[in-house]
Order: structure tokens, then sequence, then C-alpha cells
């Protein structure tokens, strides 16, 4: 307590006291507190005043002190006492008016002060201002340098992605030609070999013949030589031989004429005698050539058992060479055959290191990624906080503005009532000037008679002088006002909050923190990431031999979930080579957003369009050949689509005939007979067990209760998969027989995405369509459940609904539970939506979809759960092929899949709005509405598509 409350305390500046029993009745304080009778003394004294003036350092805070005498009474003997006591009570008085004079200059002090303040407020705010100028243009330039340095960092990543990706390719291209040269290699080597050893064994098989041909000459030459000259030579001696008989025979003759002519006969006989003596002389010769010519045939025989011996002799080493070439091969095929195996062994170890390198460099490559995300995610964290930083600082500069504002509006409302209150204290008559006042706060209270003692500290203590320390803190603007109390009763807390600034090391801890889980980048940026990211893993999986076995299978009856079918023909296609067209279009459609590509019935069929199916494994048909199949797949699969086959179960046309001259004998691979065909088929004589469906009177239809029939079956569609490359199917009138067959031929072929085609006809009542097609969807529903839930089925419930819907019924899309009225308000992820296919429109346009309200129709099932299915003519042919486009961005964007949920909030003959998931909404029909006008719709929403009256698309901001 003191003597006066003066704005100081709001700084520091302790309190004083007048020292005097009774206190003036002029005071400076913000109340005062009038008691017409006071005791002094313990004594009444008659209509006194005293003023006990309050030093709280807080206006909130107050408390009094008032002390009564016992008695209400003075005595008469006391009188003088009194008087010499108003004398100096009047003393006192003039005292009070000299110290209200100080107050009063003391006062003019503070409002200059108080200006001072002002002034160094308006100095504060222009600080304010200059630093938020500044601090916003370096907050501004820290964005674009971020976005810039974003935007690179991205830019790169995609470079390395697609350096990683060519690298592989690279690699895998290497590891091929390493291969191709490994067998070119080995290939020229062996050639190089047997070449040698043919030219080695044909070098040795002539030297053996030229040599057998040059001895066998020799022999002959030799031979008729000598046999020539034996000849002469015994024609020779056998001429003189004759020549000396004649001659003897002439002599005989002669001898004979004269023995005759009676001549001598021993001169004759002589003569005769001589002659034989010559006769022998010449057989001796001629025995002697003989000899001489037998010696020489003998040598010729010893030549000619020679040359034998030496023609064997070269048969011998011929033998021996073609042994030693057998040998040389057997050899060279162990070494050839142990050269393969060391150049498999490498190719293997070479595979193997390419696979190591190839995941290091994955993993590699996937580390960076998480690395460049999480200092994407730090960097931008990081500005985050410090625009919140900066937001909270300026917040926070703002409060202590306001503060500093209202604690002027309070000093100078006080200083205002201290001047009326003085203005109106100093019209009071003199009877009141010993009244007594307590203020405290700028609050009027009594003195309380068992506070005397402090009330009595209070009224003598002296003021005390102002430190210095104190002095220069009052010159500060402090960030906590107004200051606490200390030393005045028990202070109440203080309504003002002091400011609290997060330091600058706390704030750069903060900014610099790890990424957190749920942290995530800008959505567009996130969407390109994964988008990269998918088709990065996608393309490593198909380039490698063997799959991961960490893989998540995917569920047959919805595939990934979020598939987008695309039906690639209409009931023409069969008139071009659609193959080699489809091929063509594939990176247009993966562009589009398109996940999923329905091709047309592969096999050779009876109807061009292939849905009268003859031999199953003839894939050439009127849409081109099964190479061309086959390129088609696997150039849809460089684009990362999923590839249907559209397989016809139901029935199968024969190829001969029966005795009975019915078509019911099969022919090729599956040469089945009429006991696959079932015996309530009434055209085709069938054998087997009755149907278990309806009949499909155009063709025989098949018996899958047969062993054989179901094993044949799924051997087929397992060959489709494994070498023509199908990843799943499309089922033609699945009707015609029991879904558990379906069941046991998806378990066998493990397709990646099923659809069954269960065409009924829907309700109607005097030729108008029901609301209730609760019977239709059921029979559906059904079909899917005695598949065991393993295949997906067309929604042809809700295409039926959506003719009548859109034409200004807009109340057919809810059901009385407020789900849509189609198989996807009840199975969801098993509903195949669509507007059109080759059936219902096309050429055939047996069930043609409203052609002015297709764009209202695709609008539905494209943002609504569902897998939905885009047609072939209407993506490329009806111009609105953006439109799609931008309705796919839009499913994906919202996050829309087979199983999002649905909330209808309006569905009545003006229009359609419903919500589908949490970050989509859809307006069909004319009448205005926005989400802000939907109470029950929370969240901000962003107008993503505006077709005007047609649709209208939003998407959670």
């Amino acid at each position: 307590m003191g003597a006066a409350l003066l704005p100081h305390a709001a700084f520091g500046i302790r309190p004083f006291v007048i020292n005097h029993p009774f206190i003036c009745r002029r005071t400076t304080s913000f109340a005062a507190i009038r008691n017409r009778n006071c005791f002094f003394a313990e004594k009444r004294i008659s209509r006194p005043f005293s003023i006990v003036y309050s030093g709280a350092k807080d206006s909130d805070d107050s408390f009094s002190e008032v002390v009564v005498g016992q008695d209400g009474h003075l005595g008469r003997s006391e009188a003088t006492g009194l008087e010499d006591e108003l004398t100096m009570t009047k003393e006192a008085l003039v005292v009070a008016q000299a110290k209200q004079d100080a107050l009063e200059k003391e006062r003019n002090q503070l409002l200059e002060k108080l200006a001072q303040s002002e002034a160094e407020k308006a100095e504060y705010m222009s600080e304010i201002s200059h630093d938020n100028e500044v601090d916003i243009p370096e907050v501004e330039a820290a964005k674009s340098l971020f976005q810039k340095a974003l935007k690179e960092t991205v830019e790169e990543r995609f470079d390395l992605e697609s350096k990683l990706v060519l690298a592989k390719q690279d690699a895998i291209d290497l590891a091929v030609q390493v291969e191709k040269l490994a067998e070119i290699a080995f290939h020229q080597a062996t050639i190089h070999i047997l070449q040698d050893a043919q030219l080695k064994i044909s070098s040795a098989e002539t030297t053996a013949a030229e040599g057998a041909h040059l001895i066998e000459k020799q022999i002959m030459d030799a031979t008729e030589s000598t046999i020539s000259s034996i000849v002469e030579k015994s024609e020779f001696a056998i001429g003189r031989a004759l020549a000396i008989a004649e001659e003897a025979s002439e002599h005989a003759k002669k001898t004979t004429e004269t023995l005759i002519d009676n001549a001598s006969p021993f001169d004759q006989i002589a003569s005769v005698q001589a002659e034989n003596m010559k006769l022998q002389g010449i057989v001796s010769d001629l025995e002697s050539q003989l000899i001489i010519a037998r010696n020489e045939v003998n040598g010729l025989k010893l030549e000619v058992e020679q040359t034998r011996q030496q023609q064997k002799a070269f048969e011998q080493r011929a033998i021996d060479a073609e042994r030693a070439l057998l040998d040389f091969k057997e050899s060279t095929g162990k070494n050839i055959l142990k050269q393969v195996e060391e150049i498999k062994t490498f190719m293997k170890k070479m595979k193997i290191d390419v696979t190591k390198r190839t995941k290091a460099v994955s993993k590699t490559f996937k580390t960076d990624l998480k690395n460049i995300k999480a200092t994407v995610e730090a960097a931008k964290q990081m500005v985050r906080l410090k625009d919140y930083a900066y937001l909270n600082r300026f917040k926070a500069l703002q409060r202590s503005l306001k503060a500093s504002e209202d604690a002027s509006r309070v000093w100078r409302h006080r200083t205002e009532m201290a001047e009326s209150f003085l203005l109106r204290e100093s019209r009071q008559d003199e009877g009141d000037a010993d009244s007594i006042y307590v203020v405290n706060g700028g609050r009027i209270d009594f003195l309380k008679a068992d506070d005397s003692q402090k009330w009595k500290l209070l009224s003598v203590g002296p003021r005390r002088e102002i430190p210095q320390w104190m002095a220069r803190r009052i010159q500060e603007i402090s960030t906590k006002f107004p200051p606490r109390k200390i030393g005045v009763a028990e202070p109440l807390t203080s309504k003002f909050r002091p400011l609290e600034l997060p330091k600058e090391d706390e704030v750069w801890s903060i900014a610099q923190e790890k990424l957190k889980q749920g942290d995530a980048l800008d959505e567009h940026i996130r969407e390109t990431l994964e988008k990269k990211r998918n088709a990065l893993e996608t393309a490593l999986k198909r380039k490698a031999k063997q799959g991961d076995p960490d893989e998540t299978k995917l569920e047959s009856a919805t595939g990934t979930g979020r598939e987008i079918v695309f039906q690639a023909f209409n009931w023409e296609s069969w008139r071009k080579p659609w193959y080699s067209e489809l091929a063509s279009k594939s990176s247009d459609l993966s562009q589009a957003g398109i996940t999923a590509v329905w091709l047309p019935p592969p096999t050779q069929s009876v109807a061009p369009q292939g849905y009268m199916p003859s031999d199953l494994y003839d894939l050439n048909s009127s849409y081109g050949s099964v190479e061309d199949l086959k390129s088609c797949i696997q150039e849809m699969h460089s684009q990362d689509l999923v590839v249907l086959g559209d397989v016809v179960l139901n029935h199968r046309c024969a190829q001969k005939q029966s005795p009975n001259g019915v078509w019911n004998i099969y022919d090729g691979k599956l040469a089945w007979g009429p006991e696959a065909i079932v015996c309530d088929d009434p055209n085709f004589e069938g054998r087997g067990n009755p149907s278990s469906g309806d009949i499909f009177h155009a063709a025989p239809n098949i018996d899958h209760s047969q062993d054989f029939v179901r094993k044949d079956i799924k051997e087929w569609l397992k060959w489709l998969r494994s070498d023509i490359g199908y990843d799943g199917w499309r089922l033609d009138f699945v009707r015609g027989f029991s879904g558990t067959y379906v069941k046991e031929y998806i378990e066998a072929s493990n397709p990646v995405f099923s659809i069954g085609e269960y065409w009924d006809a829907m309700n109607y009542e005097h030729g108008n369509l029901c609301y209730n097609q609760d019977a239709h969807r059921q029979r559906i529903v059904d079909w899917v459940n005695a598949t065991g839930g393993t295949s997906a089925a067309f929604d042809m419930t809700t295409k039926g609904i959506l003719h009548c819907a859109l034409l200004g019924e807009y109340w057919r899309l809810i059901d009385p539970q407020g789900k849509p009225t189609g198989v996807m308000g009840w199975w969801p992820s098993r509903a195949v939506t669509f507007i059109e296919n080759h059936d219902t429109g096309s050429t055939q346009g047996h069930w043609p979809f409203p052609r002015d309200k297709l764009m209202e129709g695709y609008a539905y099932i494209l943002t609504h759960p569902g897998t939905p299915t885009i047609f072939y003519d209407h993506f490329y042919d009806f111009g609105i092929r953006d439109v799609l486009t931008e309705l796919i961005e839009a499913r994906k964007r919202g996050g829309i899949h087979c199983r999002s949920p649905t909330k209808i909030f309006h569905a009545n003959s003006e229009g359609y709005v419903a919500r589908v998931g949490d970050s989509l909404v859809l307006k069909l029909g004319h009448f205005a509405w926005s989400p802000s006008k939907e109470n029950l719709l929370e969240g901000s929403w962003k107008k993503f598509i505006d077709k005007k009256t047609d649709y209208q698309v939003w998407l959670r901001e």
C-alpha cells in the first residue's frame, strides 16, 4: 500500500505513503471510499475523511484495510486536544496540498512517458512491418529455390530411373550377345577342327588310292609286257619248231624218195641225225628260254605279291587313319562337350553375376530413391516449419502489439478516471476533508480492523528511489506485459499471457527432424513418383526369368482392385489385321490410364467373329495369325497392360458328322465324340449328362460334368497362359454351365483377372422398366457365389437402369437401403460396369445405350466402385476420348477402387449427387448444387470437371 497509485507501478515503481495519522481527502487514485464515522486513537471523530492510496501493480487485484475504534464517542475533556489535532490536521492538509502539486507534476511526467511509450510502440510496429517486408520475400525466395531444387531432384531421379532401366536392358542384351558369341565361337572352333580332320582323312584316302592305283598300274604294265614278250618268244619258238618240223618232214620225204629211188640211206640218216641234233639244240634253247620266262613270271609274281602287300599296308594305314579319325572325333566331341559345359557354367555364373548386380543396382536405386524422398520431405518440412515459425512469430508479435495497445488503453483510462476523481473531490466541502479511502489497483475497498498493523506499516513506510536497472527496464518493451505483482497481498493470475517465441535453435532442430510416417509429398509429385516406380518394378519383373516368391498374389475377381478394362474390338474388327492394329495402339491406351485390354476370341471359328469355335488349339483366326497374336500380347505387356482373352467354354462346333449326319464328331488335338455334348441339347444328339445351365441352340453345348472335358479345358487354359501369354479371361455365355466349373477352371489357370458374361432379361411391367431389379442382380450375384467369388461379372443391372435413369429418372439410382441399384450396390468388388459392348452396340445394336447420354453414363461408372469398362468405338470413333481420359484421371486422383464406399445425397427427378470414397463427389442432372450447400458433406472441395448440366466432379482439396 502507498499514498498514491501511479502508472509507474506498471513498470515496477514502488508506492509511497503520506506520513501522517490522517490522510488528505484529495487524491490522484482511481477510486475512493467515503467513511462518515471514522476513528482515531480509539476515539470517535465526527465526519472525518481519510484516503489511503494503493500502489498495487495490477489492475485486477485489490485489497483494503480499515481500522475502526472500539468506542464511537470522545469525551468533552478531550475537546481541547481535539482542537490541537485539528490545527495539526490543517497543517497536514497544507502539506498534502503541496504533495498534491508534486503528484500533478509526477502525473505530467507519467503522461510524457506514456507518450514516449506510444512512440516506442509505433517504432516497434514499424520494425515489425519492416521485418515482415524483409522476411516474406526471403520466404518466397526460399520457396522458389526449394521448388526449383525439387524439380531438379525429380528430373534427376527420372534420369536415374531411365539410366537404370537402360543399363539393365544393356546388361541383358550383353548377356544375350555373349551367349550368341560363345555359340558362334564354339561353332567356328568345331567346324575348323572337323574340317582339318576331314582334310587329313581325305588326303590320306587320296594318297592311299593314288598309291594303290600306281602299284596296280605298275603291276598291270609289267604283267602285260612280260606276258606279251613270253607270247612273242613262244610264238617265235613254236614257229621255228614248226619250220624245223616241216623241214624234217620234207627231209623225210626226200629220204623216202631217195630210198625209193634206191639211194644210200646212211647219208640220209646222218643228215637226219644232224638235223635232229640241230632240233635238240633249238629245243634246248627253247627250254632255256622257257625257264627264263618262268623265272621272269615268278619275279613278276613276287612283284605282284609285294604290290599286294603294299596295298594291304596302304589299306591298313587307311584303316588306322579311320580309327585315328574316329578317336579324334570322339576326343574332339568330349573336348567340345567339356567346352560347352564350361561355357554354360560361365554363362550361368555370368547370369548370376548380372542378376546380383541388377539386384544390387536396384537395391541401391531404391535406397537412393528413399534418400531422395527423405531429402525432399525434409526440405519441404523444413520450409513448412520455417513458414510456420515465421507465421507464429508474426502472430506473437501481433499479440504483443495488441497487448501493448490494451495496456496503454487501460493506463489512459485510469489516468482519465484519476483526473475526473480529482476534479470531483476538489468540489467537496470542508466537512469531507478527513474522509479515508483505500485505493487498490483502480478499485476502492474498506480497511479492515484486523489488518491495522499492515495499514500502519503502509502509512508510515517511505517511498524508495527507482533503481537504475528498473529505470532501464521501464524503457524497454517487454514481451511479458503487464508485469506480475510482487509483495502485494495475494496476486491473482493475470489474463495476459507472456509471449514465448521458440528459439532459433529449436526452430531449426524441428526443421531438421527426419520424416515421420504420414508425411506426404505434393500430390502431383507423389503420383508421378508412384507411377514411375510401378512402371520400373513391372519392367524388372517382366525381364526376370523367375518371379519374386514374395510377390503378392492378385485376386482373380478384382485384379489389383483399380483396373480399368478396355474392350479392344467390335463386331466388325475381324475384317482387318486386327492384332497388328491393336499392337500399335498399346502405348496410347497405357498413357490414357487403361490397365487391362480385352482381346477378341483367338480360336479358329465357324463364324469370323470367333464365337463359334471348333479347333481350340488353332489360333490362326480372322483377326490374324498366332504369331501376330503373340506379338500383340508382348507389345501390350511392354506397356504394362493386362491382356484378357475372350474364351468360349459353353459350346464348340464339331468338324465331322456322325453316321446319322449330325455334326457331333470333333477333330484335332481335342478329338471328342458325342459323349462331350449334353444329352438335352435337342439338335446334336449328345450322349453326355444333362446341362447345368441354359442351352445355346446354335452349336453343340459342352458337358462340363465329364472329367476328360474338364481336364482338356484346364490344359488348354494353361497353354493359353504359359505359351501364348494371356493374363486373364472374359468368359462368354456363362449362363450355359454351372459356376462351380468356372471355379475349377480359374483355380487351375490362375488368371490375374476374370469376368463372366451373365446376360439375363431385366424385369419390365407394361413395357416399362421396373424400379425394383433385385431379382435380376440377385441372379448375377448367385452365379458369382457359385464360382466361390473367384470371378467378377458384368453389371448388366446397372447398364439397364442407366438407360432410363439418365433420361430424368435419377431416382432409379438409389435403392431403399440408400445404395446403388445395380450389382455394385450389393457386391461392388465383383461388379464390372460397362455402357456398351460388341453385342449391345456396334453393328449388332441388340441393346444400344442412348447416344446423347454416353458422357453421363461414363461419368457414373468411372467415378463409382466396381471395375469400369470402356468400349473401343466410344474411345476411338465417337469423339469423346478426351472426356474419358479426364474421367479416368479424376478416378485416379480421387483414389476410387472397386470397393470404394458410396454415400448418396440426392437421387430424384432433378438430379443425382453422391460422394464416392472420401475424395470425390459426382453430380448428375440440371439442378443447382455445390458441396458448400450440403450440410452432411465435410471438408474443402475443388471442382475438377464441369460439364454444366450434364455432370460435375469435385475432388477434396
